[in-house]
């Protein structure tokens, strides 16, 4: 059984409709896979319809935009319900604090003799409420400005990089704390990947489970070397928390994340269906279903 649960379509940063991304699971051979994107549960009735038509199994999920001690770090949320007020209010904050810093990072570019309008990059954020640095990226590719997103960040758009301007985001510990009361299923992707592995260390981990009720951590992902991931999985073991494996997939916006290059096991899985099952029950939310043919 082959699971995927990290995934991303245009509703997002990634650049697949959410039915061509389902199509596309399906085509590579997936059993199941969540649609995670960014800081929105938009496309979730669509990715049900196109799963239910495939024969495909769907979760429903979001990546949280969060931070700890100014590095950003990202929340997976499975199965959370998005009406949940003080979930959905925060999410609206991360998605305008994301939209509304677009014409401060244009303006910083065109400081740097970059060429670039608000207007090119909204162009490349057709569909989705969550407008980001990589429709940025999009925009300097479509220009002739760089060759394709990991120029982008490299150049400009990356933590530290003359073109980054900062948004809000939650602390982890307030974000998993409104996952489960959501009714939902929190778990850290990629601690280890990028800047996040500067805060996110083993006692980082064992202080949100213990304090915040963490589920899980993402352990097999392609920001992660193979060392990384055995010490990962061994620090789930060792608290007794989910460990899930995902590909992170974002259409042609970034490479070498192909779908199914990594999967969550059947068993962690299963953990994690047990898991949302007693937090939905434990909350007063309504939340959504998996689908599984």
């Amino acid at each position: 059984m082959r699971i995927d649960l990290h995934t991303h379509s245009n509703r997002s940063d990634g650049t697949d409709p959410v039915d061509v991304l389902i199509a596309h699971a399906k085509r590579d051979g997936l059993d199941v896979i969540a649609l995670t994107d960014h800081d929105t549960a938009d496309g979730w009735a669509e990715g049900r319809r196109a799963a239910e038509q495939l024969g495909i199994g769907f979760v429903p999920g979001i990546e949280i935009s969060c931070k700890l001690n100014g590095i950003a770090v990202h929340l997976l949320g499975y199965l959370p319900d998005p009406s949940y007020q003080p979930l959905a209010d925060e999410l609206r904050i991360v998605r305008d604090g994301r939209t509304d810093r677009i014409p401060s990072i244009v303006a910083r570019l065109n400081g740097l003799g970059v060429a670039l309008t608000v207007d090119e990059v909204l162009a490349q954020a057709t569909g989705t409420p969550s407008v980001g640095r990589p429709h940025v990226a999009d925009a300097l590719v479509a220009n002739g400005t760089v060759a394709d997103r990991g120029e982008a960040f490299d150049r400009f758009l990356a933590d530290g990089r003359p073109g980054h301007v900062s948004h809000y985001a939650i602390d982890p510990g307030r974000a998993i704390d409104l996952v489960r009361e959501a009714g939902g299923v929190p778990v850290v992707a990629h601690p280890w990947g990028r800047s996040s592995r500067k805060v996110v260390t083993a006692e980082t981990i064992a202080q949100l489970v213990d304090d915040h009720g963490l589920a899980g951590i993402e352990v097999d992902h392609q920001d992660h070397p193979p060392q990384a991931r055995e010490t990962l999985r061994g620090i789930a073991r060792d608290l007794g928390i989910i460990y899930t494996g995902s590909s992170d997939h974002h259409g042609i916006g970034k490479i070498d994340h192909e779908l199914g290059v990594n999967s969550t096991e059947p068993e962690q899985f299963e953990r994690l269906l047990e898991v949302a099952k007693a937090n939905a029950a434990a909350s007063a939310t309504t939340g959504p279903e998996v689908y599984l043919p």
